[in-house]
């Protein structure tokens, strides 16, 4: 997924132009927090019932992009 596509609001005038999910008030860095102190994506999603499936599995998925190039690209 292109970056420019990604389901993120940054607006200075919600959470102080923290990264959101589109259409919601809900930080972005919340879905990894929840991840690391090992939630699983369905209790993220019930707590947070405006961040849709599809919109937390492209941020995942683009998350894991950028770590996979970054680790190509160290290894090269």
């Amino acid at each position: 997924m292109n970056q420019s596509n990604l389901p993120i609001s940054i607006n200075p005038n919600i959470l102080k132009g923290t990264p959101v999910f589109l259409g919601s008030r809900v930080p972005v860095k919340t879905l990894f927090e929840y991840l690391e102190n090992n939630y699983s994506l369905d209790e993220f999603l019930d707590c947070f019932p405006t961040v849709s499936r599809q919109n937390a599995i492209a941020v995942l998925e683009n998350a894991w992009q950028l770590e996979y190039n970054e680790a190509v690209q160290c290894a090269s």
